[in-house]
């Protein structure tokens, strides 16, 4: 499995609209913050690639997707500090991979 609802579980105490929500919201969200994060590393937008990688870090741990949390972090620090696009061309593909079948399989799982 891509993610882990450990987080989610801890933090709703077993209230399952609770969860469902932060699903629904995660679902809602993430696709337009990825095509924008998308985009501004197409534009070379440092500022941007920093702020919608900030944005999407703490919805991919809450997911328990450890992995690409450490992907996004590495292109968030490489976005505030204007460094190596090489970098974070070379992450991303991953991130969208990955965050994207999450998407599949959260809306598969949860008939959303």
């Amino acid at each position: 499995m891509l993610y882990n609802l450990d987080k989610i579980d801890e933090l709703s105490g077993g209230d399952e609209d609770f969860r469902l929500s932060v699903i629904s919201v995660f679902l809602e969200e993430i696709p337009q913050d990825l095509a924008i994060l998308k985009e501004a590393i197409k534009n070379q937008d440092f500022e941007s690639i920093y702020q919608h990688a900030h944005k999407i870090k703490p919805n991919v741990d809450l997911l328990g997707m450890e992995e690409v949390r450490q992907k996004v972090l590495a292109i968030e620090k490489q976005g505030r500090n204007e460094k190596d696009m090489g970098i974070i061309n070379g992450l991303f593909p991953f991130v969208e991979e990955t965050i994207n079948n999450v998407i599949i399989e959260l809306k598969d799982n949860f008939k959303l």
